[in-house]
């Protein structure tokens, strides 16, 4: 009975959602919003809940949502293969705050991208870092082929291989990212990881990708958003190892630092909250990633 009353809300829930998104985004683009069995939640490792040093995040609220956002953006042509922008959020975080808050849809569009981005609900507004089953062996493989799938259905697209892939993730979201190429099943396809105020820890999953795949990484770090002094140290590390990046201040740092180089860090002012979308960060990103342009109308 519990199980099916969390599973009742979970739906409410979903539809609260859909409908405003859509509504607020059509300007933009398509939004497919969704629930699919490889997201990240529920999952058994959060079944009893999660307490982060004195609060509890009980499971029904927090680790029940399955919703995965889908943003088509307007322009947007299909190929023989799909490529994709991932985005996970930080602490706190939820779908529909990655949208209104970041303006991850308008910076997409603004790039002119040919690209879907894709934003998996993580832990509900909660203290949190873990990712469910995107952590899990293969765990992302298993997600972005219910993607295509969903794609498919939805009349997007009718590809059926994954081509490139770009990690994004704010703050907390860097937990998921490392599981990701460590151990996702599709670390090869992931050519590109953006780090918004988050490389906290996980740093030679990173590197190790990398180092392997010769692979991007692009981190913007704030002074106190916790993130300095990882960075700091993995640059210290790159020295030590003769490996060749980029490392200045935003102010200096240039759309060709962006595009030419395969490790990038940039230190800003901007607060830990404002790094995805108060200069545009995202959008200058996406400029300079491997997607290609969609072609002017």
């Amino acid at each position: 009975m519990k199980q099916f009353l969390v599973l009742l809300l979970a739906g409410f829930s979903f539809q609260l959602l859909a409908e405003p998104l859509q509504t607020e985004l059509a300007p933009l683009g398509e939004v497919i919003v969704t629930s699919l069995p490889s997201a990240p939640f529920p999952h058994p490792n959060r079944a009893q809940g999660y307490t982060n040093k004195t609060k509890f995040f009980p499971a029904d609220k927090h680790y029940s949502n399955s919703t995965v956002a889908i943003f088509i953006p307007k322009g947007f042509k299909p190929q023989k293969k799909t490529d994709f922008i991932v985005h996970f959020h930080g602490w706190g975080g939820d779908v529909t705050n990655v949208f209104r808050i970041y303006k991850v849809a308008e910076q997409l569009v603004e790039s002119r991208r040919n690209a879907i981005l894709v934003v998996p609900q993580g832990p509900f507004q909660a203290s949190d870092s873990f990712d469910g089953k995107l952590e899990d062996e293969n765990g992302f493989k298993r997600f972005m082929a219910d993607v295509m799938v969903t794609l498919k259905e939805r009349g997007v697209s009718k590809a059926d291989k994954i081509g490139k892939i770009v990690l994004s993730g704010h703050s907390g979201g860097y937990q998921v990212m490392s599981s990701i190429v460590a151990q996702g099943g599709l670390s090869d396809q992931v050519k590109e990881v953006w780090l918004f105020d988050a490389l906290y820890a996980q740093t030679e999953k990173f590197t190790k990708w990398s180092d392997t795949y010769h692979g991007k990484i692009l981190d913007i770090y704030t002074e106190n958003g916790g993130t300095r002094k990882g960075s700091e140290a993995l640059m210290d590390d790159l020295k030590k190892r003769h490996v060749k990046f980029v490392g200045k201040n935003e102010s200096e740092i240039t759309a060709k630092d962006l595009q030419k180089n395969r490790l990038v860090f940039i230190y800003t002012s901007l607060k830990h909250n404002d790094v995805v979308h108060q200069h545009n960060t995202f959008r200058d990103f996406l400029n300079a990633s491997c997607f290609d342009k969609t072609k002017a109308k």
